[in-house]
């Protein structure tokens, strides 16, 4: 058997990917689903969390919020341990860190111990994607990488959404720990499959990392997803801090941060170079998919509160209406890559924007209390449709047009991006839902009335949103036409 650490045979098959690579992408594509779904499992079980280990609700609230914080700090992290380590030492340090804090969590009998779990598992998450990204983009060609990209759509489409409706399955009959234990198999599988069988696909470099921007990026990005998250929970009363304070902190720090990494960047030891803004066929992509996030998690937070208490259905019914929407953007995402790989993102993203956004627009106008499971489910699966034709098209215009060496810093900061586009997208609906709901009800309107006015004008700002995706799905180009970042 062949060393794993050893340099990667570079016999090519018909496709150009040598049987070494196939089988790293195959590793990170699995252990992405594992570590995906895990980060949407465990909302559905804090009313059970809360019962058994005795807490209120603004103390459960930490094992969501102090997951995203954590991915908000290491994904910037990612592209200096792209470039600083090998290809298998990062994937067995991050597979480790969520098996370890998986364990932690089954068997944690109160809440410290349980938080501490969580966090284990998002530091080892927020590596996970933009290794995949960066990979792909190594190792995969030219002509292949929207193929490719579309695959990823698989993971990233599919997990998030099963998550909660297996998190509901297992606690409706079990306890919270099982939503762990049902896990920790399948990381430790991953884990042992990465040390065997996991090789090199670039050579790390000796680069050093600055601490001041690592402080700067935590107090940034990690106040900026904190306090975004906060208005959300301000509106439900589980807020613990005013969420502006935190917010601008989170900008200031980010103000910092961007300065610091200009200089760096003159001396290439910028934690996140931000010379992959000087394509700016990378930084409408980029835009584009912020504004995607921010809808797609707004949704999947909205729908579902919109269902239950506007329609009067059960949880595992809401739960049902958006799995087909994330299994539908899974399953086109193959068909997706292989349409981009062959004519090109504008004939894919033009119309993906504008299905989005008339979606959006009849989801505003149609879902009433009076609506019906089937038109909410129908209108869903057309958003969905549309975001489909999206995410892999963008992905690979985003990263190709940037060069080979800085890859891990367009990873990175796509990442980075999505992390908060989603918490502003998610905090941006349940702050309009919940404040319109209320001005409804305190002015004598009933119950349905204010779930039907919330929810209307949470969507029509989503769909106002939209606008912009469709004027920018007009200045995407070919990677092979667009320009890229220079040194």
């Amino acid at each position: 058997m062949s060393n794993p650490t050893s340099e990667v045979p570079v016999e090519q098959d018909s496709t150009g990917i040598t049987a070494a690579h196939r089988r790293v992408i195959g590793l990170l594509l699995i252990s992405a689903f594992v570590v995906m779904l895990n980060e949407t499992l465990v909302g559905v079980a804090l009313p059970r969390i809360m019962d058994d280990l005795k807490i209120g609700a603004s103390v459960a609230q930490w094992l969501v919020t102090a997951y995203m914080l954590t991915m908000a700090v290491v994904i910037p992290l990612t592209g200096f341990l792209m470039k600083r380590f090998t290809t298998r030492a990062v994937f067995i340090g991050a597979m480790t860190l969520f098996v370890v804090g998986t364990l932690v969590a089954a068997v944690a009998p109160v809440f410290g111990m349980l938080l501490a779990g969580r966090v284990l598992q998002a530091a080892g998450t927020g590596v996970m994607t933009p290794l995949l990204m960066t990979t792909i983009m190594t190792v995969v060609p030219v002509g292949r990488r929207g193929r490719m990209m579309g695959t990823i759509t698989i993971v990233m489409s599919v997990a998030p959404v099963m998550g909660p409706l297996l998190g509901g399955i297992i606690v409706n009959s079990l306890p919270w720990q099982a939503l762990f234990i049902i896990i920790f198999p399948f990381g430790v599988l991953a884990l042992v499959l990465g040390i065997w069988r996991m090789t090199n696909v670039s050579e790390p470099e000796r680069v050093r990392i600055d601490i001041l921007s690592v402080l700067l990026s935590v107090l940034a990005f990690g106040g900026l997803i904190y306090g975004l998250s906060e208005f959300g929970n301000e509106t439900k009363g589980v807020s613990t801090m005013s969420p502006l304070i935190p917010v601008l902190v989170g900008a200031l720090s980010l103000a910092a941060f961007v300065f610091r990494q200009l200089y760096l960047q003159r001396t290439n030891e910028a934690l996140i170079d931000l010379r992959i803004f000087a394509s700016s066929a990378f930084t409408r992509a980029l835009i584009m998919m912020a504004v995607m996030n921010a809808i797609l998690f707004g949704s999947l937070t909205l729908l579902p509160l919109y269902i239950q208490d506007g329609l009067g259905l059960s949880p595992l019914q809401s739960g049902l209406i958006v799995l087909p929407g994330g299994l539908l953007m899974g399953l086109a995402g193959p068909f997706v890559g292989l349409a981009f790989d062959k004519i090109g993102p504008r004939p894919l993203v033009i119309p993906g924007a504008i299905i989005t956004s008339v979606a959006l627009w009849m989801m505003a106008l149609m879902l009433t209390a009076h609506a019906t499971f089937g038109t909410v489910l129908g209108l869903y699966l057309v958003l969905c449709a549309g975001l489909a034709l999206l995410f892999a098209p963008l992905f690979t215009v985003a990263l190709s047009s940037v060069k080979d060496q800085f890859y891990p810093y367009a990873s990175a900061g796509i990442g980075t991006a999505q992390q908060i586009a989603g918490a502003a997208g998610t905090s941006l609906f349940i702050v309009v839902y919940t404040m319109v709901g209320t001005s409804v009800r305190s002015g004598g309107g009933s119950a349905s009335l204010a779930v039907d006015q919330g929810a209307h004008y949470a969507l029509l700002l989503a769909a106002v949103l939209s606008l912009a995706i469709i004027g920018l799905s007009f200045l995407i180009r070919k990677p092979s036409a667009v320009e890229t970042a220079t040194d």
